[in-house]
């Protein structure tokens, strides 16, 4: 028998950020029907998109993701997903000093570490899962299908 805490946490879980950002995009993706109509319009139109975009710029985000317009945001979403569906190229570890005694320190911290890029990458998710449903409904008010954050 299920808890009412397990449920809570399950909510919580990366697995179930992962999955909602990919339906998030999914249905992103098949709404948008011309993404070409996404070219030029300015993501800050709606206050969500807003609230996105400062937060994004607080954090020192790439350009990319602060600012442009709607269709940037469209290909940045769909990438992001593909990666989390097909994975990334390994490249070089960052920093890669090669040193031994960094090397163990950081061992000895894994656990740390694993639960400081848990909980960014949980963030992370969630904004992006944000921006994915912003971007749709965005592109329905563009479209005339309904407002902007309905």
């Amino acid at each position: 028998m299920m808890q009412i805490t397990d449920s809570y946490n399950q909510k919580k879980s990366l697995f179930n950020a992962m999955n909602r950002f990919i339906g998030a995009v999914n249905n992103m993706d098949q709404t948008v029907m011309v993404p070409s109509l996404l070219r030029d319009v300015p993501l800050d139109d709606c206050a969500e998109l807003r609230e996105l975009r400062r937060a994004a710029a607080d954090n020192a985000a790439p350009a990319y993701f602060r600012d442009g317009d709607m269709y940037s945001s469209y290909v940045l979403l769909k990438s992001i997903r593909n990666d989390i569906e097909w994975g990334v190229l390994q490249g070089e570890k960052p920093g890669g000093t090669g040193g031994t005694g960094v090397e163990l320190e950081e061992e000895d911290d894994l656990e740390k570490q694993f639960h400081f890029h848990l909980s960014g990458l949980h963030a992370v998710l969630s904004k992006l899962t944000r921006k994915a449903n912003t971007l749709t409904n965005r592109y329905k008010e563009e479209i005339g299908i309904r407002g902007c954050g309905n």
